[in-house]
């Protein structure tokens, strides 16, 4: 099939679209100037994200689908943590043009199957060269009627609970930093994370006062909860979700890694949490993250940090 550059924009444009199947949202897809997507609620979610080859993915640890994979599940997070259903991404792919066709066709396929997962389509975008891979990425999402769960509703009193898995991405990017290949169940944490889009839904469910996707680490995140809400949370130490598999750095996974997209909240103490929701903290009066009433120390990923 040759190259982005040999192919041409408008035939790559044509070759990439024909593998995006549309939902039911989207009442009109790739072809036009711009997409039409429905909104019942009369309100959009929208987020973005910006991936740059070398800074957020590799090409020699992951492959085409896996990176559209993952890009896809960041966004789509994203909208789940606001208690929406996401219904849309757009997508622009900046490429050299001697990147291989099958390459972009491989990553347009991931992005492809992880919006089937979560109910979503690729709906549009855009195509450009570029000296290096570059990934913008836009997710939209739709509220149902339903207030959107954000930061700031958490309040004395309230548990904090977690869904999903928590510190796996991170020490499978910690193997390979060691130019090691197992588990394979890390590395392939930190190839393609696994959110549980179910949760926005159920934590809605359940009643919670506060919502978010966890992206940059546990503590750091839970942060933005804090600060946001005006409120204190303490982590107990002992209801962390560390397995055995995360090895002896795992609870500092657990509590700085991201990029598996866990989702964590904040919930009355009335609350019937199920067991897919694990109790791991309080919120109080206060301000800032603890654990076990001390500071955390560093931790989390900050794009401006080398």
């Amino acid at each position: 099939m040759g190259t982005i550059g040999e192919l041409g924009e408008f035939r790559l444009i044509g070759r990439l679209t024909a593998r995006l199947p549309q939902g039911p949202a989207v009442r009109l897809g790739p072809g036009d100037d711009a997409a039409v997507i429905a909104a019942p609620d009369g309100r959009v979610v929208a987020t973005t994200d910006l991936l740059v080859e070398g800074r957020h993915f590799r090409r020699d640890w992951s492959g085409p689908y896996d990176i559209g994979r993952k890009a896809a599940a960041q966004n789509l997070a994203d909208v789940v943590a606001m208690g929406a259903r996401p219904t849309a991404l757009l997508i622009g792919f900046a490429a050299p043009a001697e990147t291989p066709v099958a390459w972009a066709e491989r990553l347009y396929d991931g992005f492809a199957d992880e919006c089937r997962a979560a109910g979503a389509s690729v709906a549009g975008g855009d195509v450009v060269a570029a000296p290096e891979i570059t990934l913008a990425v836009t997710a939209l999402g739709d509220l149902g009627g339903a207030a959107p769960l954000t930061r700031s509703g958490a309040r004395p009193g309230d548990v904090v609970a977690v869904r999903g898995r928590l510190g796996f991405a991170a020490a499978g990017l910690a193997l390979l930093l060691a130019g090691r290949d197992a588990p394979a169940e890390l590395i392939e944490a930190h190839r393609r994370p696994e959110p549980p889009y179910a949760a926005g839904a159920e934590a809605r469910s359940l009643g919670a006062t506060a919502l978010l996707d966890v992206s940059d680490g546990l503590v750091q995140d839970l942060g933005h909860i804090a600060a946001a809400s005006g409120v204190a949370i303490d982590l107990d130490p002992a209801a962390l979700p560390v397995p055995d598999i995360l090895g002896r750095d795992g609870r500092h996974h657990v509590l700085t890694g991201g990029e598996d997209h866990a989702f964590a909240g904040t919930f009355p103490a009335t609350a019937a949490l199920p067991p897919s929701w694990t109790p791991v903290g309080r919120v109080s009066a206060g301000t800032g993250v603890t654990v076990a009433g001390r500071p955390p120390g560093p931790g989390g990923w900050d794009h401006f940090r080398m």
